[in-house]
């Protein structure tokens, strides 16, 4: 567990800037994580080496990225960083996926993934590239399928997928490869991509990771690495910088022949500070914490009358509140300082160790006057 000393002289301190500069209630850490007052500086020391070095702020850059592939396997509990494939969004490590498949790929997918997610698997069904089964995830069945594609933590309530080990077992016993989408459980829960044995994962720094927009990845297991994807580039090459023009094209070993064109530079940057802050305070000690704040949130809405849902060890970071119009009590608790987020009927609510329990207390009694 963290302990109020090392909240109050190690973990705070390296967030003093953006809790002086938003003076209310953010309760959003779910969705848009706070940046660590290092972050700022990463991302100004890439600019630096562009004005200073000009093209040789390359070696830099890509030190940072290969740095960011390293750390983020570490975190998922991945031995090689090579397999760490870095994306500007989940969507399009499952587009690269979808795209290394010539034959029409039978896909099920549960009926509560993410919006982009959902989105990009209907597109491509309406397109004819792949048939289309969704399924409620306590009722998915990956018979008959050639991908399944679930998240192991659900975005609109929070709930932990039960039994992913066994699921990922009838999967590949039934001749299906897995897409696992981690991106609200990764660095919020322990998690083991080996050890699963899935085939794919996609996740990011947006949330939990505390690093931004734009520092995703997709991760691809050591056997499928030889699969050739349509979203490709010049840095998939054997030698991204001879120039040659092999026919076939010679792609790059391992998860580098995922790799695609030119990529973004900065994103790595803004996403080191947060990952190593993650990984040095422990993501089991941060549950742990999580847990316990969870539990006394919960307690304070109970003891304003209002029932919230996810307190438990049985869901992820944040708590929920069934109400019909959600997102315009989100924007009505905005205007009287706390800054929430709603997904359909779901108001999300999501403490971290930045918010003291006078914040708790206040959002709660808020949140109880307007369902008054």
């Amino acid at each position: 567990m963290i302990a109020p000393e090392e909240l109050a002289r190690r973990l705070r301190p390296q967030f003093a800037r953006t809790l002086a500069e938003h003076p209310g209630i953010y309760l959003a850490n779910h969705s848009l994580g706070r940046p660590p007052d290092r972050a700022a500086a990463d991302v100004a020391a890439a600019l630096a080496a562009w004005y200073q070095d000009q093209g040789e702020a390359w070696d830099a850059w890509l030190a940072t990225r290969e740095k960011f592939r390293a750390l983020t396997a570490r975190l998922v509990g991945v031995p090689d960083g090579k397999a760490i494939v870095p994306k500007t969004s989940a969507g399009q490590g499952l587009r690269a996926v979808l795209n290394a498949h010539d034959a029409k790929l039978r896909v099920v997918a549960s009926d509560e993934e993410f919006d982009s997610i959902d989105f990009i698997l209907r597109v491509y069904r309406e397109r004819g590239r792949i048939e289309l089964r969704m399924e409620p995830w306590r009722r998915l069945r990956p018979e008959g399928a050639d991908l399944v594609v679930l998240s192991s933590v659900l975005f609109r309530t929070g709930e932990i997928v039960e039994g992913l080990p066994e699921l990922v077992r009838r999967a590949h016993a039934a001749g299906a490869k897995v897409l696992l989408d981690v991106y609200h459980h990764a660095g919020v829960l322990p998690v083991d991509l080996a050890a699963l044995d899935v085939d794919f994962a996609i996740g990011g720094s947006y949330k939990y990771l505390r690093g931004g927009p734009g520092a995703c990845w997709l991760y691809v297991h050591p056997r499928h690495q030889g699969l050739v994807t349509l979203d490709t580039g010049w840095f998939a090459k054997e030698d991204v910088f001879g120039y040659a023009r092999p026919d076939p094209p010679r792609f790059a070993a391992g998860g580098d022949a995922w790799l695609e064109s030119t990529p973004p530079v900065l994103a790595p940057a803004q996403a080191l500070a947060g990952l190593e802050f993650t990984l040095e305070t422990g993501v089991a000690r941060l549950r742990a914490f999580h847990l316990e704040q969870k539990r006394r949130f919960g307690e304070i809405l109970k003891g304003e009358g209002v029932a919230a849902e996810g307190a438990g060890a049985d869901h992820g970071a944040f708590l929920s509140v069934r109400h019909d119009d959600a997102v315009r009590l989100s924007a009505e608790l905005m205007r009287r300082g706390v800054k929430t987020d709603a997904r359909g009927d779901r108001l999300r609510l999501c403490a971290d160790f930045l918010n003291t329990e006078e914040e708790l207390a206040t959002a709660a009694r808020k949140l109880a006057e307007l369902l008054r």
